[in-house]
């Protein structure tokens, strides 16, 4: 319908999927849903230019297709244009479909999220304060007018748990979990978030000064993704946006420091077989033994470049046009070991105001959440309030690596250690 109506390429992006929600509020069952989509979403292409339009109605095809070539027209000609993907071989990821979350029921995700209330309830002198678990599975395709075609079913359990403690002051506790496969046991997530809301009471205040302070995985990645992946998307380098725009085959980072964008990590939270542009998945070597090797590309920028895309095109849905995203953002060392057995310093769990970090500079000001003073041999005790100033590619640059490896949404990577700056109370 698209080439019918003057489009000399053009691309369909479909999702059909299911979701059974259970949301909590304080220690009560707030509300249990199921709901269902399935949606199009069309790009065409006139004269380089790309029009995009969307639609959940089966019925109106003709329009949308007609829809997407007025808006390229309207656009104008984009010299940057190449082309659409054209079909490549795919892999197969592992562990990314699990039937028994495309067979669950909502009586099922109600156990899971008693579970979690019940391990929280657990913990003398905490609450829940709000929480939940989604468990999702759905299917999406790519076809294009060159002969793409691919489709690809998926699922997903997400759950969390917010919990709070009063001791001279209030604290609160968060937990998560997310995979691609069914974890039958929530206890854990809702302990854990209780416990974590009562360790932190009761905190005193932190001096300033430069220390060693260990980010635990949490903390680590809200800082990696509004100061450091910005600069590696090549948008961003086309456009002078990024601090890393002249630094290719540069040392960034500790000799020891390796990051790696896998699209096809078995069971990763952004694994599949193909990007939101039907381009096959990948592994990508960002930083190796501290040197930059490569950015990110989706087929648009890699086109500006004369280069082949990196699988790195990602979608929301079907009514969102691709964008360059992480797949699986891992960081690793050769030279990684236990961190809190020998730190003395601080010790935290996340941030609040991460969004804040330039994203051109790598500069940062954020105020630590859940943090404590830590020595070997000895319990850490809690910080009432404290934050955190500097840089997030002198962070890369100087930092110790840790074991613990825990994947945060779509960046898996174990706790680091760095000197930092800390502000006080």
């Amino acid at each position: 319908m698209a080439e019918r109506a003057g489009a000399k390429e053009a691309e369909v992006f479909g999702t059909a999927g299911r979701a059974v929600d259970v949301d909590l509020r304080k220690d009560q069952i707030e509300l249990v849903s199921e709901s269902f989509h399935q949606g199009l979403g069309l790009r065409a292409v006139v004269r380089g230019a790309v029009g995009f339009s969307s639609t959940s109605d089966m019925t109106k095809l003709e329009s949308v297709a007609e829809a997407a070539v007025r808006s390229a027209r309207a656009r104008g000609s984009d010299e940057s244009w190449r082309s659409l993907p054209l079909p490549e071989t795919v892999q197969t990821p592992r562990n990314i479909f699990d039937v028994t979350i495309d067979r669950i029921v909502p009586e099922d995700c109600l156990d899971l999220a008693r579970q979690m209330l019940s391990g929280c309830q657990e913990v003398k002198s905490a609450e829940p304060a709000s929480g939940g678990v989604a468990c999702v599975s759905g299917m999406e395709f790519v076809v294009n007018s060159w002969g793409i075609e691919l489709s690809e079913k998926g699922t997903s359990m997400h759950a969390s748990m917010e919990a709070i403690a009063k001791g001279n002051d209030v604290a609160t506790g968060t937990e998560f979990h997310n995979s691609r496969l069914l974890d039958e046991d929530l206890y854990g997530v809702g302990k854990a978030a209780a416990e974590m809301a009562i360790s932190s009471i009761n905190g005193s205040k932190a001096e300033g000064g430069i220390y060693d302070v260990i980010l635990k995985p949490v903390a680590f990645v809200e800082l990696l993704e509004y100061a450091f992946v910005p600069s590696i998307f090549a948008d961003n380098v086309q456009k002078g946006r990024s601090h890393l725009a002249s630094r290719l085959g540069d040392e960034i980072g500790s000799d020891h420091l390796c990051i790696i964008d896998d699209g096809l990590l078995s069971g990763g939270m952004g694994t599949t077989a193909f990007d939101g542009e039907g381009v096959a998945s990948k592994s990508n070597a960002v930083i190796e033994n501290g040197v930059l090797k490569r950015f990110l590309y989706d087929s648009y920028t890699a086109g500006k470049d004369g280069l082949k895309s990196t699988g790195n095109a990602v979608r929301s849905g079907y009514s969102d046009v691709p964008r360059l995203g992480l797949r699986n953002l891992i960081v690793g060392s050769e030279h990684a070991f236990d961190l809190q057995d020998e730190t003395k310093g601080m010790l935290v769990n996340g941030f609040i105001g991460a969004h804040t970090a330039n994203p051109i500079s790598g500069d940062f000001s954020v105020e630590a959440r859940n943090s404590f003073f830590v020595a070997p041999n000895e319990a850490p005790r809690p910080i009432s309030s404290m934050m955190l100033a500097g840089n997030i590619f002198e962070l890369l640059n100087d930092m110790d690596v840790g074991t613990d490896v825990r994947a945060v949404d779509a960046v898996v990577t174990p706790s680091v250690r760095a000197r930092m700056k800390v502000v006080g109370s």
